[in-house]
């Protein structure tokens, strides 16, 4: 029998939503208030699901310290308190949308855990806005 268990965690950083190879005027029109020039913030707040089976030995389906620590430094050591479009690799040459964010966060927490579990991210950009994606 399959269990979910979550990990929360939250990360605050700035971005600019801004296509490149659109004009200002499109880039306004399109993007808004996220398109300031001089960035704007959120206070992010991740919820981390995986599902697998349920150990006989340990009871765990995971240890949740080990997702902590693989969170701690995947997510929060690399996008805490960063400008994601000028601090971060992932987002020099792609747009920091939530969707876009959840699909890096994803990819890089998918590669720590096994394959024998199933992952999905939930990512709150606010507390009315959310995406989640799960590959």
């Amino acid at each position: 029998m399959a269990v979910s268990v979550c990990r929360r965690a939250h990360f605050n950083a700035a971005h600019r939503l801004y296509n490149p190879k659109w004009t200002d005027e499109k880039n306004q029109e399109v993007f808004g208030k996220c398109n300031n020039y001089n960035y704007h913030g959120h206070n992010y707040e991740l919820e981390v699901w995986v599902t697998g089976e349920v150990d006989e030995e340990t009871g765990y389906v995971i240890d949740l310290g080990y997702l902590r620590d693989v969170i701690k430094t995947e997510v929060e050591d690399r996008f805490d308190h960063k400008n994601l479009n000028l601090d971060t690799e992932e987002f020099k040459n792609l747009i920091p949308t939530a969707e876009n964010i959840s699909i890096v966060i994803w990819n890089k927490l998918r590669s720590r855990l096994e394959n024998k579990f199933e992952l999905k991210v939930r990512l709150y950009e606010t507390p009315r806005n959310f995406v989640e994606y799960g590959g």
